[in-house]
């Protein structure tokens, strides 16, 4: 299997299954002498790990990473930053009986189909488990990016939508509820449709909006590596993820140029900005703004007819424990992927001076 690393300069390799002994990775490229504060690191998988509210998936693991080389003396060596994160509480019998069966809208046929095994349990490789070690990486390199703010926040559930800008959002309010939305009247009706879907034995997805600020100018690599692609890469990497927009989006596509054009204020700023921070590929200053659809996630407590390996029409039933709806632990993956982009991206821009 290919595809295990991220990025160029700043590279992220990873290992692991959601029901092996541990998942872990390999963080290379990072500069000598940054200070890494630990408890920061610990402290974004927090927001990520499992179990930590009732719109969740219960299983209650610590999700605490072990740094293993690459530091010493609380900054970085230069050299490979390994780390791993132990899994204490599996429960792989819960997925017995997904061993001949293929499950709908999970990988578990496309794997079979490319590879002749596959690993039930879970998942396996293809679990969303595996972007614990996407959320250390990412917090390493926040901290890299110590002028640049990276923040996330759960913008949809299903057909509510937080219709705020994000300029009229206070971001300290985003870890104030459990469904990560900064506006306390949508994020109740948030948690009450997730609570709801949930005890039908259902699934529900959603949006992430993310806003980055005090972004340099000149991030990006034209032709075949703009900003906006990585970006676009980076998103649709995650689990679930079915759509990316940045900027005016698709919004974008029913505007005229006269309406759309941002013109430029005398110190290079533009009046608006509908560019979302990017142009020609090429970061501007202006603030990034990007939002990230999330499908309802595939595994539902309901009756469903499958097929099974030898091709036989079946019906089954998922068991288990699984986010409802997954959008708000997605929130710091999101920013974690942002961040391992423009870290990347930062790298390559200081190389060429």
């Amino acid at each position: 299997m290919t595809g295990n690393s991220f990025g160029r300069l700043f590279k992220l390799s990873t290992f692991g299954e959601s029901h092996g002994e541990a998942i872990g990775g390999i963080i290379d490229g990072c500069p000598a002498g940054i200070s890494l504060d630990l408890n920061a690191i610990q402290a974004e998988l927090n927001r990520r790990k499992p179990g930590q509210s009732k719109i969740v998936t219960q299983r209650k693991e610590a999700d605490e990473v072990h740094f293993l080389s690459g530091l010493f003396e609380g900054k970085t060596t230069g050299t490979p930053i390994g780390f791993h994160i132990k899994n204490t509480n599996q429960k792989s019998k819960d997925y017995n009986h997904n061993d001949a069966v293929f499950r709908p809208s999970h990988a578990d046929y496309t794997y079979h189909k490319k590879y002749g095994i596959r690993d039930h349990r879970g998942g396996g490789r293809t679990s969303a488990r595996e972007t614990a070690n996407w959320v250390v990486a990412g917090a390493v390199a926040k901290q890299l990016l110590k002028n640049t703010s990276i923040k996330a926040y759960t913008s949809s559930v299903g057909d509510l939508f937080l219709e705020k800008p994000y300029q009229d959002l206070d971001f300290s309010k985003v870890e104030s509820n459990i469904v990560r939305c900064p506006d306390a009247t949508i994020a109740k009706a948030m948690i009450d449709k997730i609570e709801t879907v949930k005890k039908q034995g259902d699934t529900i997805g959603g949006t992430v909006t993310c806003v980055v600020k005090n972004v340099p100018v000149g991030l990006g690599e034209p032709v075949f590596d703009k900003l906006h692609a990585a970006l676009g890469q980076a998103m649709l990497s995650i689990n679930a993820v079915k759509g990316f927009e940045y900027g005016s989006g698709f919004c974008g596509a029913k505007m005229t140029g006269s309406k759309h054009n941002d013109l430029f204020n005398t110190d290079g700023s533009t009046k608006t900005n509908l560019s979302g921070g990017i142009q020609g590929g090429i970061s501007n200053g202006m603030d990034i703004y990007f939002r990230v659809a999330f499908k309802p996630v595939a595994t539902i407590l309901q009756k469903q007819e499958t097929i099974d390996s030898s091709g036989n029409k079946v019906e089954m039933q998922g068991k288990g424990r699984h986010d409802p709806c997954v959008v708000p632990r997605a929130v710091p993956i999101v920013e974690a992927m942002a961040a391992l982009v423009l870290a990347d991206f930062y790298l390559l821009y200081k190389a060429r001076k």
